[in-house]
């Protein structure tokens, strides 16, 4: 089918959907400690209930399940067979480089700054109102679109996992927090903890804590060491050697070192410069031993996993992804995750064993495994969202995999559709994350066109 959006007037849903956004960015939906009612703490509790109002504002029939989701739906028919569209209100922490207010909402020309705003609070409005504007045309349905507003997708899914005991999850759908055309591969994941001890010999490390989830790449790393002014030449002196920024000063008697990567998120690491990973060279390179050597020997700051011997990659899923994104030095102890993303052909439950054979006198444990997800081109869904994608933007039709894990692997048949495009910078989990206004438009011109393909009776 051709033109369906066509009678739908779109354009005047802009001014109201920023709107809806700026409040919702407004909502520092940080996850935090359990509260009454508040499964992921007071802030996001807020965010759910104001993103379930705005729905009740448009005209949607809506629940909040006891903190953990919220649903938003039009139509009839069961849960099982409605066309979801999976999206999440949690966000990542703000960590540093920001040179706008991060909750703010600042709009500057066709563009708004935020945290949130291009993940993934940008998308769920587009996703919004082009249901409203699906609705609001009149299309006749054939089956329910359910709007799922998760609290925990940027940690442990636990929202997902307790929606699954107390509600019908729909068998198929899409998740707008990724890029387009359509996702249908997600690569497996793995977490682990790497644990090992600082030696007695060579630089005395006082304190390195950077960090604070798998997923994001930090931007920068400060240690604190024992030392004194000739070690600034040496720290200038290893920065020039590696083309990228070292900084040293004295404070008291010690040495704090300061490494400035490119943070972003850990499914894009050859966009990004691990931070911590420059930091654990510039440490070796001062000489710092055990742990920290072996640790900048064997990681440091490649992420395709060459020095721990899982360096891998198919040509349906691509390369397999490392990210060392937390480390803790504490009582004589050094302690790090990774967060791997691996490509169809790897079997992740192999990695651990093949981790610890590389890594001499750290032991490696493993937090977490999921398997890759993959829904086939030919599927109704695949295609139908593809079509929706040409009949908008005009271009080619095709499917693409990605390190990421978005909701959509939670459904038996589920992908990841939108928002940001091809040709779009990666700004998810980075400083002055933003989105653009015009973007966002024409996303909420391909859901709706999606909408009425797959759930309209005419689509």
């Amino acid at each position: 089918m051709k033109n369906n959006t066509a009678k739908l007037n779109l354009g005047k849903y802009r001014k109201p959907m920023t709107e809806t956004l700026r409040e919702w960015i407004k909502i520092p939906s940080l996850k935090a400690d359990p509260a009454p009612g508040a499964p992921f703490g007071p802030e996001l509790a807020r965010m759910l209930e104001a993103a379930l109002a705005s729905c009740r504002a448009l005209g949607f029939k809506t629940r909040n399940v006891d903190g953990y989701v919220g649903e938003a739906w039009m139509g009839e028919g069961s849960d099982e067979d409605a066309l979801a569209i999976l999206a999440h209100v949690d966000v990542v922490p703000v960590g540093d480089g920001w040179t706008r207010e991060p909750f703010g909402g600042t709009v500057e020309g066709s563009t708004m700054y935020g945290r949130g705003t291009s993940d993934d609070k940008g998308p769920l409005a587009a996703a919004l109102y082009a249901m409203y504007a699906v609705k609001e045309a009149g299309v006749p349905l054939k089956r329910k679109v359910k709007l799922i507003i998760g609290c925990d997708e940027e940690s442990g899914w636990e929202d997902i996992a307790y929606y699954k005991t107390v509600a019908t999850l729909p068998r198929s759908g899409f998740s707008p927090d990724a890029t387009y055309p359509v996702i249908n591969i997600e690569k497996g994941g793995c977490h682990y903890n790497l644990t090992g001890s600082l030696s007695q010999e060579g630089l005395r490390i006082l304190s390195f804590s950077v960090g604070e989830r798998f997923n994001v790449i930090p931007g920068s790393a400060t240690a604190l060491v024992e030392g004194d002014e000739s070690m600034i030449a040496r720290a200038e002196a290893i920065s020039r050697q590696y083309g990228w920024p070292v900084k040293a000063s004295m404070e008291g008697n010690a040495v704090r070192l300061t490494a400035t990567g490119i943070n972003g998120h850990a499914a894009h690491p050859s966009i990004a410069r691990n931070a911590i990973g420059q930091m654990l060279i510039t440490l070796r390179d001062l000489g710092a031993q055990g742990a920290i050597r072996e640790l900048a020997d064997k990681i440091g700051t490649q992420y395709l996993g060459e020095g721990l011997g899982i360096k891998a990659e198919d040509a349906i899923s691509g390369e397999l992804t490392c990210n060392m994104g937390i480390i803790r030095v504490e009582d004589g102890q050094v302690s790090c995750t990774l967060d791997i993303r691996t490509p169809l052909l790897v079997d992740g439950s192999r990695l651990r064993k093949i981790i610890q054979d590389h890594l001499e006198g750290i032991t490696v444990e493993e937090l977490s495994l999921r398997t890759p997800h993959y829904v086939p081109l030919s599927s109704e869904l695949v295609q139908g969202l593809l079509e929706a994608y040409h009949e908008v933007t005009g271009r080619e039709k095709k499917a693409i995999a990605i390190g990421g894990g978005t909701y959509a692997r939670s459904l038996k048949e589920g992908v990841a559709f939108g928002a940001t495009f091809p040709e779009d910078p990666d700004v998810a989990h980075q400083a002055d994350e933003y989105v653009n206004l015009d973007s966002l438009m024409r996303s909420t011109e391909i859901f709706a066109s999606a909408i009425i393909r797959l759930a309209g009776k005419v689509g």
